[in-house]
């Protein structure tokens, strides 16, 4: 019985939850939707992790490469050994031998008999004919067949000294990791301080919408006071008309608070990743009072200098400057790298050509000195250091700039805690001036008039109040943004 009775009243408190309840959000929840929605810190972080790639790349210029390169390569006719005239007389070895024995030998043939003549003409016609058939075959043998030549190679490279090239590489890779850190940082803290203007905006405009309400309720309560003491005769018509005017003021000053507190959730929505249109609460919304104490931080140039990103960036874009200076200087000093693998190729070079695979070991030094550019380097050398001369002076002048910015801020933050403090003040003698208005007016010894001003005052009070408890938080997060402590 007691599960069915705990069941019923579990479906009837559902019940009486409104259709349309609405997500109460308070600032630190704000930031954090605002955070994970932004886009361009999106962008930033995975610029981020290009920066890493990039170090990690630059790190690998510190280590030995190694390479594979190969090709096919077909030629219109071989490399030849020996020239044409060794080719001719090599296969006419035996044929220019006889001839010449034959010349040096015929002033004696005459001596000799006809039959002997005749058989040592054959002989070294034979003699000739395989001193030709030789020949040919040691042609033959220096042949390399390289019309069709297939070549690969292993190469080993390791750098020993390139100048400081690659040293000053490393180092603006890590600046550059830094850098796009440092611009996450400043598109963060930018997220932060939009939001929290935008929060303390739609929490003032509430607070205006309930205080627009409220003043509406009393000059209706005066109208309709008013209206009864017309047709009792003791009001006049003119005074009627008056506090109508004051209700028509008050109707209109209520649409347009409604108006922009609506739009201002819109953007609230935007920034946090919301639909426009969705129905939400801040938790500040129904708070009486925004600030209890007023925290007036001191103008401490030294935590902003240690904080902001924006000088951060700037110092990076200086050190960038520097190592790209130290990379030019690179160009006029010399480079070593040792160099190793295996080379081959098919003919074989190493083994009289044969159509075979055949290769050989190798390592080396290699040295390359620069003489003269015509003063290329120098010329690139002496703008970057223009370059940075250029990024010194920006730095400066926009530390000085939040120097003004921090210390301004300060003073805002003290100035507004002085608003509050007499807007405090203020509230208390417009509550009692509207009390005794209220009061002379009942008895008859206050006019409308009066009345009506007393109402006014207490209106403005409570505005400059609210004005003055906004302005309080609003100096805080400027005062937060300029020492770059916003997070």
């Amino acid at each position: 019985m007691n599960k069915y009775l705990a069941f019923s009243l579990w479906l009837l408190a559902l019940g009486c939850l409104p259709a349309d309840a609405q997500r109460v959000l308070s600032l630190d929840s704000c930031r954090a939707m605002a955070l994970r929605s932004n886009k361009q810190l999106s962008v930033s972080q995975v610029k981020q992790e290009v920066a890493k790639n990039l170090k990690k790349s630059a790190r690998t210029k510190y280590l030995p490469h190694v390479n594979v390169v190969g090709g096919y390569m077909y030629t219109s006719r071989e490399i030849s050994l020996l020239s044409d005239d060794q080719k001719s007389a090599l296969n006419n070895l035996g044929t220019n031998a006889a001839a010449d024995i034959t010349t040096k030998v015929s002033p004696y043939a005459s001596i000799l008999p006809a039959a002997l003549q005749t058989k040592l003409g054959a002989d070294l016609k034979a003699a000739a004919g395989v001193a030709d058939l030789f020949g040919q075959h040691v042609v033959d043998l220096f042949r390399s067949d390289t019309r069709n030549t297939l070549f690969g190679a292993v190469v080993v490279t390791q750098p020993v000294f390139m100048g400081g090239a690659i040293v000053a590489m490393n180092k603006m890779a890590d600046i550059n990791e830094q850098l796009t850190a440092n611009s996450t940082d400043a598109k963060r803290q930018l997220t932060l301080y939009n939001i929290d203007q935008t929060y303390w905006q739609v929490v003032s405009l509430r607070h205006k919408q309930k205080l627009a309400q409220s003043y509406l309720e009393v000059v209706k309560k005066l109208d309709s006071d008013v209206q009864k003491m017309i047709k009792e005769g003791v009001a006049t018509r003119s005074e009627g008309l008056s506090v109508s005017v004051k209700v028509n003021e008050a109707e209109m000053a209520l649409l347009k608070v409604n108006d922009g507190l609506t739009l201002s959730k819109m953007l609230l929505c935007q920034l946090c990743g919301l639909p426009v249109d969705e129905q939400l609460t801040l938790a500040d919304e129904e708070s009486e009072t925004l600030v209890t104490d007023v925290d007036v931080q001191p103008a401490d140039m030294q935590t902003a200098t240690s904080n902001r990103p924006e000088l951060k960036m700037l110092q990076n874009m200086v050190d960038l400057s520097r190592q790209t200076t130290n990379l030019l200087k690179a160009g006029n000093l010399p480079q070593v790298l040792l160099t190793g693998g295996y080379a081959g190729s098919n003919p074989n070079l190493y083994n009289g050509f044969e159509r075979k695979f055949g290769g050989v070991w190798n390592v080396g030094v290699l040295v390359r000195i620069p003489v003269w550019n015509w003063g290329d380097v120098a010329y690139k050398v002496r703008a970057s250091k223009g370059a940075t001369t250029m990024a010194a002076l920006e730095l400066d002048d926009v530390r000085e700039k939040i120097e003004l910015q921090v210390n301004q801020s300060a003073f805002h933050v003290s100035e507004a805690a002085k608003k509050l403090e007499m807007a405090n003040a203020n509230i208390q003698r417009a509550e009692e001036n509207l009390r005794t208005a209220n009061l002379g007016f009942q008895e008859g010894v206050i006019s409308t008039t009066t009345v009506m001003e007393a109402q006014t005052a207490w209106l403005q009070a409570q505005s400059q109040k609210i004005d003055a408890e906004i302005d309080v938080k609003l100096s805080q997060v400027n005062m937060q943004k300029a020492l770059g402590t916003l997070q």
